[in-house]
C-alpha cells in the first residue's frame, strides 16, 4: 500500500507537464514551475507552530534584557541606604522669654460724669487739654436748679418764723399756769382750771419742737438742692488730660438709671502700664519683678523696656483660651506711646549660662523604621521579577534604648542611628538644655534624614 507522501509526490509529479508551453521563451530546462496553492498551504500548517514559539522566545529575552538594564539602572541611580543631615550638640547660653500681647493703658484713667440730669449750657475743655483738680469742664443750665434752691430758702424762712409763733405760744401758756397754779394756792381756783393750763402749756411745748424741726428740714432741703446747684457745674477729681469728651453744648444727659460718662481723664500719660493677656502654658514662669521688652507697630523699630508689677489670678477665657492678666509698668517721658496702643511683650522669664544645648527639631526626630521602608521599597513589577541588592548595614533597623523615656537625641555609631536618653531643661522654641544624658558637647546629633537627594 503505497504511503500518502507517496501518493502526494506522485500527484505533484503527474501534474507537472513534460514539455514546455509554446508561448513560454527559451529552453524548457531553464523554466521552474512553482508548486500549486494546495501544496503550499500544507507547508505552511506545519512551519506556523515553530515560527510561534520562537517569537515567544524572543519576546521573553526582551522582556528579560529590559528588566535586567532597569533594575541595574534603579540600582546604581538609588543610594543604597538613608542620609541624615546632623546639627553639633554645643555649649551656650540660653535665654528663656514669654511672649504675650496687650494694651497700654494709663495708670490712672477717671470717667467723669454728672450725678444729676438737665442741658449742657456749655462745654470749657476739648481733647488733649490739660486740666487741675476742681476745674470746671462744662456746665448745666442752672436755671431750674435756682429755682429749686429759691423756694428751698423761702420754705426754711416760713419754718423759722413758726418757730417764733410756737415760742410766743409756748411763752403765754406757761405764763397762765403759774397763774392758776398761784390761785389754787390761795383756794381761789377750780382743780379744772389748773388742768387745762397745764395741759395748754404741754400742748405750746409741742408745737414748738414741731416748728423748730421743720426748721431742720427745711434747711436740709435748702442744702440738698444748693448742692444740686453746685453739681450743675462739672468739675475734674484729678490732675491730668482729657482723653476723651462725649458732650456738646445743648445735649441733654438724664443721670435717672446711671451716671453717663461725659469725659475722660488721664492723670499722667508719663507713668502707664501695659496690660498683656499670658497663655496658661506660660503663666508659670511669669512673676512680678521680671524685667520684659515691648514693641509697637507706631515704632517697629524701638523697643521699650518694662517690668512686671502684678500677675493676677483671675482667669478670662476667650474663645476657648484661658490666660491671666499681667501688668507691666512702664516710663513713657516723651509721650510717644499713647493710650489704646496694641503692643507685643517679651517677658525674660530666665537666663541660663555656659550649658548644653541642642535644637528642638533633634529632640522631634525619628528615624523611620527599616521594616517598613523594605516593604514599600520591594514593590512593583521589577521587585518581583529580580531579587535587589542586599541591603546596606546604613539601612539597618535604628536601635531603640533599653530603657528610659521621655526626651531623646539620635547620634550616628558606626553608621548606624542610636538613640540616646535625655533630660531637658528650659527652651526658647528653638533650642533646649540638656540637663543629664550620655551627649558631650561636639556631638553629631540628627535632626533630619534625606534619600535619593531629597529630604524624606
Amino acid at each position: 500500500m503505497p504511503l500518502p507522501s507517496d501518493t502526494a509526490t506522485a500527484n505533484q509529479e503527474s501534474i507537472v507537464p513534460a514539455t514546455p508551453s509554446a508561448t513560454s521563451p527559451g529552453p524548457a530546462s531553464a523554466v521552474t514551475t512553482p508548486p500549486p496553492a494546495e501544496t503550499r498551504s500544507i507547508l505552511d500548517l506545519e512551519d506556523r507552530p515553530r515560527r510561534r514559539w520562537v517569537r515567544y522566545l524572543l519576546a521573553a529575552l526582551v522582556l528579560l534584557t529590559l528588566a535586567v538594564a532597569a533594575r541595574f539602572w534603579l540600582t546604581e541611580a538609588t543610594p543604597e541606604g538613608p542620609r541624615y543631615k546632623t546639627v553639633t550638640a554645643e555649649r551656650g547660653d540660653l535665654v528663656v522669654k514669654v511672649t504675650a500681647t496687650g494694651q497700654l493703658q494709663p495708670v490712672t484713667q477717671v470717667d467723669v460724669g454728672t450725678e444729676v440730669s438737665g442741658t449742657i449750657d456749655e462745654v470749657l475743655v476739648d481733647f488733649n487739654d490739660r486740666v487741675t483738680k476742681g476745674q470746671v469742664l462744662a456746665r448745666l443750665d442752672p436755671d431750674t436748679f435756682m429755682a429749686k434752691k429759691r423756694q428751698a430758702e423761702a420754705a426754711l424762712a416760713l419754718a423759722l418764723a413758726g418757730v417764733k409763733e410756737a415760742e410766743a405760744t409756748a411763752i403765754e401758756t406757761a405764763s397762765k399756769l403759774r397763774r392758776v397754779q398761784d390761785l389754787i394756792a390761795k383756794r381761789m381756783s377750780s382743780q379744772e382750771e389748773l388742768d387745762t393750763a397745764a395741759g395748754a402749756a404741754r400742748r405750746a411745748e409741742a408745737a414748738l419742737a414741731v416748728a423748730k424741726a421743720k426748721v431742720e428740714q427745711a434747711q436740709a432741703q435748702l442744702d440738698a438742692d444748693s448742692r444740686t446747684l453746685v453739681k450743675s457745674e462739672i468739675r475734674s477729681p484729678i490732675d491730668g488730660t482729657v482723653l476723651k469728651r462725649q458732650v456738646e453744648p445743648g445735649q441733654t444727659v438724664a443721670a435717672s438709671l446711671q451716671t453717663p460718662v461725659l469725659f475722660t481723664l488721664a492723670e499722667d500719660l508719663t507713668q502707664m502700664e501695659l496690660n498683656v493677656a499670658v497663655d496658661e502654658a506660660d503663666v508659670g514662669q511669669v512673676a512680678a519683678g521680671l524685667k520684659a521688652e515691648f514693641t509697637v507697630d507706631a515704632y517697629p523699630n524701638r523697643r521699650f523696656p518694662a517690668t512686671i508689677t502684678q500677675v493676677r489670678y483671675a482667669p478670662e477665657t476667650v474663645n476657648g483660651v484661658v490666660t491671666y492678666a499681667a501688668l507691666l509698668a512702664l516710663e513713657n517721658d516723651d509721650l510717644s506711646l499713647r493710650p489704646g496702643m496694641t503692643a507685643t511683650a517679651e517677658i525674660l522669664a530666665r537666663e541660663v549660662d555656659d550649658v548644653l544645648l541642642v535644637p528642638n527639631t533633634a529632640l522631634r526626630f525619628s528615624p523611620p523604621n527599616a521594616n517598613k521602608a523594605a516593604k514599600a521599597d520591594n514593590g512593583g513589577l521589577v521587585g518581583m521579577l529580580l531579587p535587589r541588592r542586599a541591603p546596606s548595614s546604613r539601612a539597618a533597623t535604628p536601635k531603640e534604648p533599653k530603657a528610659g523615656k521621655g526626651a531623646r537625641v539620635w547620634v550616628l555609631r558606626e553608621g548606624q542611628p542610636v538613640a540616646i536618653p535625655v533630660a531637658t531643661g528650659a527652651t526658647d522654641g528653638n533650642l533646649t538644655e540638656i540637663l543629664s544624658g550620655d551627649l558631650e558637647p561636639g556631638t553629631e546629633v540628627l535632626v533630619e534624614m534625606e534619600r535619593g537627594g531629597g529630604k524624606s
